[in-house]
């Protein structure tokens, strides 16, 4: 019903296979983000796959109904586009939030001054 009976072989290939390659990507971040033990690194794994996940399965769909409309549609890449400049931005406020709030908490044991922003206070000997 939806067309995908009438794509030829050479778009059908390239199409699975990045959907396929997409697919398995992203679930490979949803795996680091369930693993890894804590917030910086479970922020990581998804920062990173989740952009060539979203890539692959974007491509795929331009070859897909560039295939079957027979005109280049490419309406995807815009949004592969944002995608890229947007995720990587996304994830390093995120991290950059919770390294201040990491300074907030500990800032009752130690003051920090205008240059130390992002040193953490010195170790307690026990």
């Amino acid at each position: 019903m939806t067309g995908a009976e009438n794509l030829p072989a050479w778009a059908a290939v390239p199409v699975i296979f990045l959907l396929v390659l997409g697919g398995g990507i992203a679930l490979i971040g949803a795996i680091g983000l369930m693993r890894l033990p804590s917030f910086y690194q479970r922020i990581h794994g998804p920062a990173i796959t989740v952009t060539l996940g979203a890539g692959c399965i974007l491509i795929a769909s331009m070859i897909h109904f560039t295939a079957l409309q027979s005109r280049p549609v490419i309406h995807e890449l815009l949004i592969t586009v944002f995608v890229l400049m947007t995720a990587p931005v996304v994830s390093m406020l995120i991290m950059r939030a919770a390294v201040y709030r990491d300074l907030r908490a500990q800032k009752n044991t130690f003051s920090a001054g205008p240059d130390d922003v992002y040193r953490l206070p010195p170790e307690e000997k026990d």
